[in-house]
């Protein structure tokens, strides 16, 4: 009985634990979705304000952007934008990466975060078979942690871009400078830092799951208790 007691204990922190990675880990993968959506991956600094009248251009994974004043834009437009396709011969190396391995990284996500949500119903309702667990746990974090590097690597090729000022030859109908005066990170960059640690780490939580002896069967009033305590924290 007092092994079973200690067990049950165990499987309540666990529970707490996987909870809290499960949160970092959907916080990351959502704000993947947010990083391949923002267009502000790399801020171009311009001299020439007769287009870009703001002085600052937007080069995203998918597009590139900036607010002008010029006759370029139509009734509806707000900002002049141009797409960056895969197939074009001035796309950069570091953009098709980041076109290619962000979608990866989105779909790696939803799979490792689908598994551990699996592995974590399967010890609330105190199901006996510990390798299906086991093996839920580990393949999520194994997906988590290769999100995260899929996310990381175009993220800090694209920062080092950046780092370097490393121009883009653009087709004369985006109305882009041969080069930047100067160049910035956007939040694109930043966001997609963030959002890979906070993939790795959920993954390595998961990774680090040790199977209770016993898999008793939790009622539903002291976890929900024990997890509002821990998150009130």
């Amino acid at each position: 009985m007092y092994i079973q007691y200690i067990e049950r204990e165990r499987i309540q922190h666990l529970l707490i634990k996987g909870f809290a990675a499960l949160w970092f880990g959907t916080v990351g993968w959502t704000l993947v979705i947010v990083t391949i959506g923002l267009v502000e991956w790399r801020v171009w600094e311009v001299s020439d304000l007769s287009v870009i009248t703001s002085g600052l251009a937007w080069v995203g994974i998918w597009r590139v952007c900036f607010y002008s004043h010029a006759p370029i834009l139509s009734d509806n437009q707000i900002m002049f934008c141009q797409r960056i396709r895969l197939s074009e011969s001035f796309t950069p190396p570091e953009i098709v990466a980041a076109q290619v391995l962000m979608l990866v990284a989105l779909t790696l996500g939803l799979a490792g975060n689908a598994s551990v949500v699996y592995g974590l119903r399967n010890v609330y309702f105190g199901l006996n078979k510990s390798k299906p667990i086991r093996l839920a746990f580990s393949s999520g974090g194994v997906l988590l942690i290769l999100t995260g590097a899929s996310a990381l690597v175009p993220v800090c090729w694209n920062l080092n871009s950046v780092v370097n000022n490393q121009t883009i030859s653009f087709p004369a109908e985006f109305r882009m400078p041969s080069a930047p005066v100067n160049q910035s990170i956007g939040p694109g960059i930043i966001v997609g830092i963030f959002a890979s640690i906070l993939l790795v780490f959920s993954g390595m939580v998961f990774l680090s799951y040790r199977a209770p002896v016993f898999m008793p069967s939790l009622e539903i009033k002291p976890v929900t208790s024990a997890l509002l305590a821990a998150f009130s924290l």
